[in-house]
């Protein structure tokens, strides 16, 4: 078995792969790449079991056959290669890597002993753009619980219609809810996605215009794009019913410049007690006044904000860094925060910068204030 390839090229996609891999692995096999050859054409793949990830590279070959090489050690080598053709050739249990500076000899293991990729049986599938689907997982992921005793938290609930698509992440204290109409699925379906497997799509599909097919069933989903296939287990449990706890009666309304008030929050929160992040929002007129104090250091930081305010005057506590995040994943100019009452949610959603037919809701959890 033998191949040409060019350095930079198989690099790009390695390092893709490797992301796939985890620190620590049941299984030594799982710490390699399979590479698959089939004369011009490399199939190159990594999985943790739960996902697994594919890609082909051309090469210059007549032979074919499998083998799984050390993840690491190849990384590492190729790292440090300038761009040029590299030569590999198998025999004796070696895999010998010929450049125009040497010669790296390194052991491999039969192609046969990796994990197959999971085959889906009776999958329904839906096409999204891959600039929509990186959007949506980006500005979802984030909300996502990290709970081992909730898992159904840990991922991002997928809900597919024939009118809208829709993503929702939840830990209990701040929700995402991304919606778009403009693109829709020929059937219904409801499944909750890993971290992971998320992480890996967003990575890749960053400013991508191919369309990304999903394959899903009850266990297991499948993404392909380009030359790209991912294949992952989902997240197995039911999804909390979290329109019922979105506040549908919001009376009173906040209307603020979305980075001046991002600035302001984390400048003040800076002061606030270390373990609680709280920041109180003091809302009168056209003035918003934020404030946080640390007690045990007398540490306090106020300041103010101009902004469009209608409703009774009103003061809330949230946790600041839970506002942070929300505040740096919207693109808007403008900002709506919706309240009701200081212990009931908030609601936040931008007031422009948004395309046709995508919504964008945020809701975030007050804390009690210590008046």
């Amino acid at each position: 078995m033998k191949f040409i390839v060019s350095s930079s090229q198989l690099l790009k996609q390695l390092q893709v792969l490797g992301g796939v891999i985890n620190n620590s692995n049941t299984l030594p096999i799982l710490d390699n790449f399979l590479f698959e050859l089939n004369e011009n054409e490399l199939k190159l793949s990594a999985s943790d079991l739960e996902t697994t990830m594919i890609t082909s590279i051309e090469v210059e070959s007549n032979s074919s056959g499998s083998v799984a090489i050390s993840a690491r050690l190849l990384l590492d080598t190729l790292k440090t290669f300038p761009n040029q053709p590299l030569t590999f050739k198998m025999e004796d249990n070696q895999v010998e890597i010929s450049s125009s500076q040497g010669k790296y000899d390194m052991a491999y293991f039969d192609g046969s002993e990796f994990p197959k990729a999971v085959s889906i049986e009776s999958a329904k599938s839906t096409v999204i753009p891959g600039e929509i689907l990186a959007t949506a997982i980006s500005k979802t992921i984030f909300a996502a619980g990290n709970d081992d005793l909730r898992p159904v938290m840990s991922g991002v609930f997928f809900q597919f219609s024939t009118e809208s698509l829709t993503f929702v992440a939840t830990d209990a204290h701040k929700l995402v809810k991304y919606s778009r109409t403009d693109v829709t699925a020929n059937d219904t379906a409801e499944f909750i996605m890993p971290k992971k497997p998320l992480n890996l799509l967003k990575g890749i599909l960053g400013g991508s215009e191919s369309d990304v097919t999903i394959e899903y069933n009850d266990a297991n989903a499948k993404f392909t794009f380009d030359n790209v296939v991912l294949v992952c287990r989902l997240i197995d449990g039911k999804y909390p019913n979290y329109d019922a706890v979105i506040p549908k009666e919001n009376p009173n309304k906040l209307t603020v410049d979305r980075s001046s008030f991002l600035n302001s929050v984390k400048r003040v929160s800076i002061f606030s007690n270390k373990t609680t992040h709280q920041i109180r929002l003091k809302m009168a007129g056209t003035e918003l006044n934020i404030s946080a104090e640390d007690k045990d250091y007398a540490n306090k930081a106020e300041e103010r904000l101009v902004c469009e305010y209608i409703g009774d005057d009103l003061q809330i506590g949230f946790n600041s860094r839970f506002l942070t995040e929300m505040l740096s994943n919207l693109n808007s100019t403008d900002i709506v925060i919706e309240m009701s009452l200081p212990n009931r949610a908030g609601i936040l959603t931008p007031l422009d910068s948004v395309d046709e037919g995508e919504f964008i809701t945020m809701l975030v959890m007050p804390v009690m204030l210590n008046h």
